[in-house]
């Protein structure tokens, strides 16, 4: 059996991680355009200086996995069209294409792994007394304002967004202010423009779904995601598997937290396929969120089944080594091919 994984994140690696060491007779391959792997979790140490958020893929992936370095163009009936002009048959695929960052003319996305090396450049590059602009005060936000912060505090750095925190418990969004605040950053409530006249602008707003399974003809929903059934298969191509930030996996959100689980559940399922068992239904909880705040602090907000904050967090150092810890534990999963969810309703 022929399975391709479309995507090289925390859920595709997983997912092939996983089919090959459990799955005889089974030929996995790996389409992605690059030859790393990405912590997007991570990518606010990229830009600071204070860590990389990458490793190489040949290090993540199994050795029976097979890389073909390109991107897919389009999936068809069992065949995925390549960027290189050549084509692969496939008897399941799992879709784990993530999410992109795209950023508006004079921005860089905090996003994504090149422009996060480009304003790694230019923020070294930077002079005493310049002004960084991080747009979007949101967790990705908020972690790249207060490395920068860290990093730099010879620097000016501003977070611009609605609402900071939006989705912390109120305790934890007030110890988010006040260490924002020691670090010197400067929260600005509103819309961010273009009159903006930052030496560097950050662009940590949400990332975008590629149109690659709606042009290919997949069923999608409003954002371009693939819609599921309780088992991961496509609506539309039960033979696809759908995973990630570009699957519409109800109750979920775009995290390494689901990614994961779901990545591994696809496989599983593949592999109960090939022994002739019916798929099983994928369910999950979530246990909270973690917000690092430079590498000596972070808020760690505890939530409910369904997301939803509860009134536990705790923070500071401890929360600094437990943030670092899910980090390794989320990079450690998709290596070894093993991710657990635990379980939500059904």
């Amino acid at each position: 059996m022929d399975i391709v994984i479309a995507g090289a994140g925390y859920a595709g690696t997983v997912a092939a991680n996983l089919l090959a060491r459990k799955g005889n007779g089974l030929t996995v391959t790996v389409v992605s355009p690059h030859s790393e792997f990405v912590e997007r979790v991570r990518l606010h140490q990229e830009i600071a200086g204070s860590g990389p958020a990458t490793r190489p893929l040949s290090e993540m992936l199994d050795s029976r996995v097979v890389h073909r370095k390109a991107a897919v163009e389009k999936v068809g009936d069992g065949v995925v069209e390549l960027s290189d002009g050549t084509s692969l048959d496939f008897d399941r695929m799992i879709y784990a294409v993530g999410s992109s960052a795209t950023a508006p003319e004079g921005t860089l996305a905090v996003g994504d792994v090149e422009q996060a090396r480009e304003a790694a450049r230019r923020l070294r590059a930077l002079e005493e007394g310049a002004t960084v602009t991080v747009v979007g005060a949101g967790l990705t936000g908020i972690e790249a304002a207060s490395e920068v912060a860290e990093q730099r505090p010879d620097v000016a750095v501003r977070l611009v967004g609605d609402e900071l925190g939006a989705s912390l418990g109120d305790a934890a969004r007030r110890r988010v202010s006040e260490v924002l605040s020691s670090l010197g950053v400067e929260v600005v409530r509103g819309t961010w423009t273009t009159a903006d006249n930052s030496d560097l602008t950050l662009w940590a707003v949400a990332a975008q779904v590629s149109d690659l399974a709606a042009r290919s003809g997949l069923d999608t929903d409003e954002m371009g995601r693939v819609r599921v059934d309780p088992q991961l298969r496509s609506t539309s191509h039960p033979n696809v598997y759908a995973v990630g930030d570009a699957a519409a996996v109800a109750g979920t959100r775009a995290s390494c937290q689901a990614a994961l689980p779901q990545g591994a559940h696809a496989a599983k399922n593949v592999l109960r396929e090939l022994r002739g068992d019916e798929p099983k239904r994928f369910s999950m909880s979530f246990v909270g969120q973690n917000v690092s705040l430079g590498r000596r602090n972070a808020v760690i907000q505890h939530a409910h089944r369904n997301d939803e904050p509860t009134r536990i967090w705790f923070g500071g150092r401890p929360g600094a080594y437990f943030k670092e810890q899910v980090c390794k534990f989320a990079a450690t999963s998709a290596r070894k091919g093993s991710a657990v969810a635990i379980p939500g309703p059904r």
